[in-house]
């Protein structure tokens, strides 16, 4: 398993890249329509789009891998809010390109794309919809090794995300944290910053205390 991390221009999200066979690909959170050129410099094909959660900086680039054939997922329930209420306006962003939300994704779903097993975890806090995908290898499933949490804005090294927008919620988010404490130690790869493991955030991160 590959994972490749574009760092954004200006404010928006992480963009990840996963890929097992080193050409086709899951993008996660394509933040700005540049991911796409940086897609095909790596020369991956995006096969599926997973949205951590619905928010402006999370899906600036989401339209142009969908009018390449990319299908895009979102956890159920916040569809609304990626596709009417990312906040873009509200933070002078200008308009989002609009895309269609594909597929949705429910707490606990095990998914097998482009030969990668993601298991999907429910943690509303940041958002009401938000969520953290899993990854590994399908042929080594969740190895110690291998295991990557995508975090979105759940969590952050060091930190978590804000719970003060629309949907938020201090108290939901302190579930969700709980939720990913009982998983054993992975990478984590957070919506925005660097690159952290679990068993790091478990020890250091005040939020888990």
């Amino acid at each position: 398993m590959q994972i490749y991390k574009l760092l954004p221009h200006g404010f928006a999200a992480n963009t990840y890249f996963v890929t097992e066979d080193g050409v086709h690909a899951v993008a996660v959170d394509p933040a700005q329509p540049r991911a796409v050129s940086e897609a095909q410099r790596l020369g991956l094909q995006v096969r599926y789009v997973l949205l951590t959660h619905g928010h402006f900086d999370h899906i600036g680039g989401v339209s142009e891998f969908q009018k390449m054939g990319a299908v895009v997922g979102i956890l159920k329930g916040e569809e609304d809010l990626a596709l009417f209420h990312n906040l873009a306006k509200e933070f002078g962003e200008g308009q989002i390109s609009p895309f269609m939300i594909d597929f949705t994704v429910h707490d606990g779903e095990i998914l097998e794309l482009c030969g990668l097993r993601i298991r999907v975890f429910s943690t509303p806090g940041h958002t009401f919809g938000s969520a953290c995908y899993l990854f590994s290898s399908a042929s080594a499933p969740e190895s110690d090794t291998e295991r990557a949490l995508f975090s979105g804005d759940t969590l952050f090294r060091g930190d978590v995300g804000r719970t003060d927008l629309p949907t938020g919620s201090d108290e939901d988010l302190q579930k969700s944290l709980k939720k990913l404490s009982s998983l054993g130690d992975c990478k984590v790869f957070p919506g925005h910053g660097d690159n952290t493991d679990l068993n790091f955030e478990k020890t250091h991160n005040r939020y888990f205390l």
